[in-house]
């Protein structure tokens, strides 16, 4: 078995346990390789020097089994960027504070890594958001897992953003932007927006508005097999669009559509693991802050 581990500016207190990581599946004869950006982490640590770096590129990630993402869900989004269509199986390993996707703590490395090896988990496909353009954006990444934003710049002024579902006009939203959310997305930039909380097994997207000047708009729950065209209208020359953590400024003329994607993201779940638990700890649902 192969696997990468990959991290971005762990913290030294965290590197104990990503060598005790590294060692449970060394015991047992499987090669670990590790990112650059992890390497850079914890190059001077002792447990380092024979590690083995991946080189960046496709051919080399192809050859890995899983790929164990080390910190929070924004770590586990660039993982999920890095492997594309490959649909390598994914576990993520907290180090920060929500981790609605990096959900196995510290404490639970050494139990984690002994189920991945004896094959008491389930993998967990996660539908992707996909962006078709008129120019290339995000160098070839054109996919993301949580979701696909437009936003005004440089102005204080709001955008208008007309949206089409499958060619039909749905809304002129009047608004700091609009968000077009998978299920796993509906508990990120969305739901702090007012959107829905979406089971991830749903086949939807959630269009919601950034701080609509209308407030009788809500957000819209749309089946994943549309399609949504925008035209985007504002006094600024350009606006934003992102993909999860990846953004660049185009302007009005450029076309934009959005579907699902062809290909998912390939999700570890270990047998204890449950969405509606996560959800019930991460928000503190049935929570008394008055007592």
């Amino acid at each position: 078995m192969n696997v990468l581990l990959h991290g971005i500016a762990i913290v030294p207190e965290f590197h104990t346990y990503i060598q005790q990581l590294i060692q449970a599946f060394e015991k047992q004869g499987q090669e670990v390789w590790v990112t650059k950006s992890l390497f850079k982490s914890i190059r001077d640590t002792e447990f380092a020097p024979g590690t083995s770096v991946l080189q960046e590129g496709e051919v080399g990630i192809k050859a890995m089994d899983f790929v164990i993402s080390i910190g929070g869900d924004g770590t586990l989004l660039d993982t999920i960027a890095r492997i594309g269509a490959l649909e390598i199986p994914v576990l993520g390993i907290n180090t920060g504070r929500m981790g609605f996707l990096a959900t196995i703590a510290k404490e639970e490395i050494a139990l984690a890594a002994e189920d991945l090896l004896a094959g008491r988990y389930s993998l967990e496909d996660r539908s992707l958001v996909c962006l078709e353009s008129s120019i290339p954006l995000f160098d070839g990444l054109n996919f993301g897992l949580n979701e696909f934003t437009i936003h005004k710049r440089d102005t204080s002024s709001m955008i208008t953003v007309h949206t089409y579902i499958d060619g039909d006009y749905l809304n002129s939203y009047w608004s700091d932007g609009l968000i077009v959310s998978t299920p796993t997305g509906s508990t990120g930039y969305s739901l702090s927006c007012g959107g829905p909380l979406i089971s991830p097994a749903a086949k939807n997207f959630v269009i919601t508005p950034v701080s609509p000047h209308n407030l009788n708009v809500r957000p819209i729950v749309v089946s994943d097999d549309s399609e949504i065209t925008f035209k985007i209208e504002g006094r600024s020359e350009k606006f934003l669009v992102s993909l999860d953590s990846r953004s660049t400024p185009i302007d009005a003329s450029v076309a934009l559509k959005i579907k699902k994607e062809k290909f998912v993201a390939k999700l570890v779940k270990f047998p204890n693991y449950s969405f509606f638990d996560t959800l019930r700890q991460k928000l503190n649902w049935g929570f008394d802050m008055r007592n």
